[in-house]
């Protein structure tokens, strides 16, 4: 008989992630432009939600199938009163401590009106585009741009609706005006509000109400595009924009009546009909005006070297001998831009492929590896045109790379290529392969926030898989049962990814019942998949030690008894965005470590090509343990996930921040080492 788990729902587990983030905002330990820049993510997340999850809550309601959307909309509800809380309670009297007066609930005082009025017939009159809501009229808003909504009074004609744009698109959203040795900060918005008059000169009565709709962000793609995937893409995301509404977000204070008519006009009948704050779109607070380093966290400089990198040697002679890690942001990415630089120019390079699922809006590997093709070495790049939000930047890079002579490929429409890899094939008799697999994107610019973990090498037997892969890759087709390719050092997803996963858990279970060490660690950012979570729930019910470090989503229920009561989950939110993916088997105290792209979750195991590589150099193993160790102990900026999914902070007024530890430890080693 099988035996019944429970999992927490995905969605409502995403939204205690940002809860965590909304926690960090409210922490008064944080540098004010730190909290600020979690309201600014909070906010993001939460724009993401609306376009990407609740149209698949509101397409299972209205089908009559189980949804979660109203404990969902009670969530986000409260949340979003938590985080006007923050702002105007917290971080804005802290920012007037400061010399810095920022206006989001407080009127702006008429000394300012001046200057106002002069910044709004300068810079912002002729980019007003007013349309009359007239009767049975109708408007279409873009997706998560900024609007008003004007109601005037004109003698005869009575009472008029018109919508207003703000054109953040090419303004700035924040305006600053010095007075008096304060910096006034003022919305945009606010400066067409006090100029209406200006575009109804008519009007005998004007109020305005902010208003804003989300839209649905999910492309249409079809399975037979033939061989230029591009010009699809390009199509389907002209369509996105006028994608169902999913949120109509307004201003409070407007009536049900004039909410009822907007609702109508702007076609938001199936859309959440939520009231916000006075304004919209506050994940732009990330660019609030505020220059004071005194605000912020300490620089912690990305200059720390890594360790066998050598001025004296080439880096492809240096991995000849040893393999290297590179942990991001931590210490420099300049090892990774290396690699691909001495490609472009080595006489003894042939070939170079490489995967590019998020490209850097200004990418250096992408010019080097224009410069390789220049060159008249064969350069394969598979850019992965599906990468959400990334869609249009990987469409002009893989312009750009094309024209250049690089062999550009595009994995099929059902499957995504989310492997981070990298190879070069030398004329060298003893090593003619080198390359990167990595944890995160081969992207310079995300490599300054998001921790990641680099392995450069030469393991010949390993590379010469990632070569078969993408040797596979080029022909973009889907894996079939037929394709047999065999990878004994690899674990890749669609071919013996979730196999050999289920074969280490497995292997735990087995010396925990003969009475042997056992014990996984894992780090993700999201755990769902229910098969590979429920070997966890058999490894904690044979008494399997289990620590999991679970950034956001997580569906396994940990502390259960009979199903997870040796499993403890924690997640860690602090300045750096925490991305690593790392599995750790004890096996009989002859540990084993893999690293990759993959999470646990369905999209990960059943519809993308994900890479997950072992870790052989045993220092390279005996620092990942050390960092990983060091998380675990965080008691500063990591909590602890009870069984009713809340975020559960160590009882302790200091102690370990683990970031901080890792930054000194790597600092320290690199030292002692080099």
């Amino acid at each position: 008989m099988m035996t019944k788990y429970s999992y927490f729902d995905r969605d409502l587990s995403w939204l205690s992630f940002n809860e965590r983030v909304l926690i960090e905002a409210g922490r008064e330990i944080v540098p004010v432009l730190e909290r600020i820049k979690f309201l600014s993510i909070f906010s993001s997340n939460l724009d993401e939600f609306y376009r990407v999850r609740i149209p698949i809550m509101l397409a299972k309601q209205q089908r009559g199938k189980k949804s979660i959307y109203d404990k969902a909309a009670k969530i986000i509800y409260n949340q979003q009163i938590q985080f006007r809380k923050i702002l105007i309670e917290s971080v804005i009297p802290e920012l007037k401590q400061s010399g810095v007066h920022f206006y989001y609930q407080d009127q702006t005082p008429q000394m300012l009106d001046d200057q106002i009025t002069e910044y709004f017939y300068c810079h912002v009159a002729g980019l007003l585009k007013p349309v009359l809501l007239e009767k049975g009229a109708s408007f279409f808003p873009a997706n998560d741009r900024l609007y008003m909504v004007v109601l005037f009074t004109i003698e005869q004609k009575g009472e008029q609706i018109a919508i207003v744009n703000v054109p953040t698109f090419h303004l700035d959203r924040f305006i600053t005006i010095k007075s008096d040795n304060t910096d006034h900060i003022i919305f945009l918005e606010e400066v067409i509000k006090k100029n209406l008059k200006s575009l109804f000169p008519d009007a005998t009565h004007i109020e305005s109400f902010n208003i804003k709709v989300n839209r649905d962000a999910e492309l249409d793609l079809s399975e037979d595009y033939g061989e230029d995937m591009t010009e699809l893409l390009e199509r389907q995301l002209r369509k996105r924009k006028y994608g169902s509404a999913t949120r109509f977000l307004y201003e409070p204070g407007l009536s049900a009546q004039h909410l009822q008519i907007l609702v109508d006009a702007l076609d938001c009948k199936q859309a959440s009909v939520v009231e916000g704050g006075r304004f919209h779109n506050t994940k732009d607070l990330a660019s609030l005006p505020v220059k004071d380093a005194m605000l912020c966290y300490p620089d912690w400089p990305a200059n720390r070297k890594v360790r066998g990198v050598s001025r004296d040697m080439t880096l492809f002679d240096t991995l000849a001998k040893n393999d290297l890690m590179v942990h991001a942001p931590y210490q420099t990415y300049d090892t990774v831009l290396r690699f691909f630089n001495e490609a472009a120019i080595d006489p003894s390079v042939e070939e170079i492929y490489t995967t590019m699922y998020r490209v850097a809006h200004d990418s250096k590997i992408a010019l080097a590896l224009i410069s390789a093709a220049k060159n008249g070495k064969k350069v394969v790049v598979l850019v992965e045109l599906k990468a959400r939000f990334d869609e249009a930047n990987n469409i002009r890079w893989s312009k750009k790379l094309k024209t250049a002579g690089v062999k550009i490929v595009h994995s099929v429409n059902s499957i995504k290529v989310h492997a981070k890899l990298a190879l070069v094939k030398r004329k060298d008799p003893v090593n003619p392969l080198l390359g990167i697999l990595a944890t995160g994107n081969l992207n310079e610019g995300t490599a300054r926030f998001y921790t990641d973990h680099i392995l450069l090498t030469s393991h010949q037997s390993m590379l010469g898989e990632a070569k078969k892969l993408f040797r596979f890759l080029s022909k973009k087709k889907r894996p079939e049962i037929t394709d047999k390719i065999v990878f004994e050092h690899l674990l890749v997803a669609q071919f013996n990814l979730q196999e050999r996963f289920l074969q280490l858990l497995d292997r735990e279970i087995i010396h925990a019942k003969n009475g042997l060490p056992s014990g996984i660690t894992i780090k993700l950012n999201n755990l769902e998949e229910q098969v590979l979570i429920n070997r966890l729930y058999e490894a904690s019910n044979a008494g399997v030690k289990i620590n999991l470090l679970i950034r956001s989503v997580c569906c396994l229920v940990p502390g259960v008894a009979g199903q997870s009561e040796n499993i403890t989950v924690k997640r860690i939110v602090d300045r750096f965005l925490e991305h690593g993916r790392i599995f750790i088997f004890n096996n009989n105290e002859d540990t084993e470590i893999y690293m990759g792209s993959a999470d646990w979750m369905n999209r990960n195991i059943y519809k993308r090509i994900e890479v997950i590589f072992p870790v052989y150099d045993q220092r390279l193993k005996q620092q990942l343990l050390q960092m990983i160790t060091l998380q675990w102990e965080d008691t500063a900026q990591a909590v602890t996930l009870d069984k009713n999914m809340k975020n559960v902070f160590a009882q302790k007024d200091k102690g370990i921040r683990s970031q901080e530890a890792i930054y000194k430890f790597l600092s320290d080693h690199e030292s002692v080492n080099s």
